[in-house]
Order: C-alpha cells, then structure tokens, then sequence
C-alpha cells in the first residue's frame, strides 16, 4: 500500500510541476529546441531548478541508501553497451519528439489540463510501444532458437 501512495504523491508533484513550469506546453518546448530560429531558454531554468533540487537530496540522502524505500533491493540493468537497438531506438524518440514537440510525461500531463489534441498522440505512442514490444519479442525467440541450434550442433 504504501507503495502505491508514494507513487501518486510523486506523481501528482511531477506532473503538477511539469503543468505550472510550462513544460507540457508544445510551442514551449518546440521553442527550447529550436537553437537555429527563436530559441526559449526558460526550459533550460525549469531543469535547472530540479536539479538544484535534486542534487543535495542525492548526494546527502539517495546515495548513501542501501535499498530503496519501498522495495527490496535497487534494480538496475545489467545492460552497459551501446548496441544498435539503442541508438536506434533514441533516434526514432527523438524524432518523434522533435515533430511533435513533446515528450510522453508531459503529454500525459497535458490530458490532466484540458489539452485533449494530444491523444493521437498518446495512441500513436501507446502503439509504438507495443510495436516495439513485438518486435522485441521476436528478437528474444529468434536468438533462443540460434542458441538451442547452435547447443544442438
């Protein structure tokens, strides 16, 4: 239970913190990234700011804990290369975010203020991601079966 709690109060700050900084707001963010043209820094101050946040948190709280408040251990990927999946799949997130000029957090968000222009967007994005889940899947049995061939031979 307690885990549920903590993950709607951090929820409900994050996303009240995305909505009064401005950054579910697409022009905003077209415009932070848009260093050729009329470039808005104020996203720049907004990350800033959580970062100042953050940071003693961090270093006097988070780092020196040896497991997280509401689980058993940290998880981490054991993952540490850099392989084509992960370009790739960085490349298609940043294009999708270029074009759209938001990301899926404050897309989200957006829902909660109205901004309901956004759900072919979330839709599109919620089919992605199960495109890429699919895909991934058939990855994952196409390399088992190399390796129960390979163990055969």
């Amino acid at each position: 239970m307690i885990t549920r709690v903590v993950a709607l109060i951090s929820g409900l700050l994050f996303g009240l913190g995305m909505m009064v900084s401005g950054m579910v707001d697409p022009v905003r963010v077209t415009g932070f990234l848009d260093f050729a043209g009329q470039w808005d820094p104020s996203l720049a101050f907004v990350m800033g700011g959580a970062i100042a946040v953050f940071m003693p948190v961090y270093f006097l709280v988070i780092r020196k804990m040896e497991k997280p408040v509401c689980e058993t251990d940290f998880r981490l990927s054991q993952k540490t290369s850099i392989d084509a999946p992960l370009v790739g799949g960085s490349v298609l997130f940043g294009i999708g975010w270029g074009i759209a000029g938001i990301c899926p957090g404050p897309a989200v968000t957006s829902l909660s203020g109205g901004n309901f222009g956004l759900l072919l967007f979330l839709a599109s994005m919620l089919a992605g991601i199960w495109l890429g889940c699919q895909i991934q899947s058939k990855r994952e049995s196409d390399d088992q079966l190399k390796v129960s061939q390979a163990q055969m031979n």
